[in-house]
């Protein structure tokens, strides 16, 4: 049996691999893992009883206390649209030009958004944008003409979540250092989010785990009756 090291051990004092929490003690017991030289990022995990083939789960929430990181955004326009991307704070505005980087294996942004009449041109990097899940898409609001709207939300917390092969949905919701308050209302918007994204979550039996963790911490299983709709 491998010997456990002195954080593992401590981890495993500190919290149990059968035992469900409620949301508010998880949180608690995450920021009393050991501590670490860097601001751990804080994770949830839902494990769903559902097939991704025939239930797609996809979308947005805007968490109220954002993630404690700032999205890179790069924007896909053209004329007008370009200034409104520079005023509201993109990291990175242009058209060809742009996607010309992208496609030479440039992805220093970590949300693309693009308005309509680009989406054709920018269809050609479907192949390297997909898979890293930098695709703008109707659905999450990354292809709109509010351009100026789009940035600010993403920049204030916005996230996209979907549901995966293994029908998980998973998204960071915070900083180890930010207020156990502060973790509690981004946790419950989260899931609030997800649970209103398909009819089939209103029954909490169609949520089979929720967790939460650390980057260097343990995983604390939630209750999921906490997110039982009323």
């Amino acid at each position: 049996m491998a010997k456990l090291t002195k954080r593992n051990k401590a981890i495993a004092e500190l919290v149990s691999r059968t035992e469900q929490y409620g949301l508010k003690e998880a949180v608690e017991l995450l920021k009393k893992g050991p501590s670490t030289k860097f601001d751990q990022t804080v994770e949830i995990s839902l494990k769903l009883n559902l097939e991704q083939s025939s239930n797609p789960i996809r979308g947005t929430v805007s968490l109220p206390h954002g993630t404690g990181k700032t999205a890179r955004v790069a924007v896909f326009c053209k004329g007008d649209f370009q200034k409104q991307a520079e005023e509201a704070g993109a990291d990175h505005v242009g058209a060809e030009d742009l996607m010309k980087k992208v496609s030479e294996g440039w992805f220093d942004f970590d949300v693309a958004v693009t308005t309509p009449d680009m989406m054709k041109d920018l269809a050609r990097l479907g192949k390297v944008l997909g898979p890293r899940g930098l695709m703008p898409n109707p659905k999450t609001g990354t292809v709109t003409t509010e351009i100026a709207d789009a940035v600010k939300q993403l920049k204030a917390g916005k996230i996209e979540y979907r549901m995966d092969k293994q029908s998980g949905v998973r998204g960071a919701v915070g900083k180890l250092s930010f207020p156990a308050e502060h973790l509690t209302q981004n946790i419950e918007s989260f899931v609030k989010a997800v649970l209103a994204s398909n009819p089939k979550l209103q029954k909490i039996q169609n949520v089979k785990s929720v967790a939460i963790s650390s980057s260097m911490g343990p995983g604390i299983k939630i209750n999921r009756m906490h997110f039982r709709q009323a």
